[in-house]
């Protein structure tokens, strides 16, 4: 062979090499973290209390809106938030009162505070009673940012204040959207561990976009899957394309893994 093609012929030997080592870690690390003992100290533990498919949702959905910060802050919080419904968020969000709303009152997760759940409560029994309920609601048409920030404009489609808007993120203004993605992994991802529901037969697996945050988006460097510094939309879709490579069906089942890797520190031994 030429010089110049055996060189290139190594090169795309040694790509080949890497991409299969990669793919073993990535399936290493997702089974190593999808596991049923994840739940409890997760946020989607707050779900997995219900059987109900609008229980679960409705409960996941409030969930994953607090969940930033300690992840123990937010299951005690989130927890509060159950027990002002009653323990029955479908059929309090379908018949509370505004004389109900007052069991707010005090409740605060970092900048989401009682006029926050109100409205959200309000907007819930609006989704439910006129808009089919959640899964309704975010049916794609044209791709997952579009269908996302479709729901935030029906979500804030009824009178409120402007400062609950921030708590519901707009990919089409760049944000990563993580809390509506893990969500949307929650309700719509099958899983045979049984950690992520699989409820939302509407929607697919393989259109799902990775929940980016701070520990997937930096394993994500380590690993060579994401080359953008900045953690945006952008970044989300540049991501989640590297790991359809390797699970076209089911990419954001690799969440288990990046989280994981991230939080436990298995990327400073890479």
């Amino acid at each position: 062979l030429p010089k110049s093609s055996f060189f290139t012929r190594f090169i795309s030997i040694m790509k080949h090499k890497q991409t299969d080592e990669l793919f073993d870690l990535l399936e290493t690390k997702y089974h190593l973290y999808n596991q049923s003992n994840f739940v409890e100290h997760d946020p989607i533990s707050i779900p997995h209390q219900f059987q109900k498919k609008e229980d679960i949702e409705i409960a996941g959905f409030l969930a994953a809106t607090i969940a930033w910060g300690q992840r123990v802050t937010i299951i005690n919080n989130a927890n509060k938030m159950l027990k002002i419904m009653d323990h029955s968020p479908h059929d309090f969000i379908l018949n509370h009162t505004k004389k109900d709303l007052n069991k707010t009152e005090g409740f605060v997760h970092r900048t989401f505070n009682a006029i926050d759940l109100n409205y959200f409560f309000t907007a819930l029994k609006h989704i439910y009673i006129e808009c089919g309920g959640l899964e309704a609601v975010f049916l794609q048409k044209e791709g997952l940012n579009k269908s996302i920030s479709n729901f935030k404009k029906l979500f804030f489609s009824i009178d409120h204040q402007k400062r609950t808007q921030k708590h519901i993120a707009d990919p089409l203004k760049k944000s990563t959207a993580k809390r509506i993605n893990m969500y949307l992994r929650w309700m719509v991802r099958s899983d045979k561990n049984s950690v992520d529901f699989g409820m939302w037969k509407t929607h697919k697996s393989k259109d799902l976009m990775i929940p980016l945050d701070v520990h997937t988006g930096n394993v994500g460097r380590k690993l060579g899957l994401l080359k953008r510094n900045q953690n945006d939309w952008q970044a989300v879709e540049e991501l989640t394309d590297a790991l359809r490579k390797f699970d076209p069906e089911d990419p954001v089942k690799y969440d288990f893994a990046l989280f994981g890797m991230g939080v436990n520190g298995d990327v400073e031994n890479l």
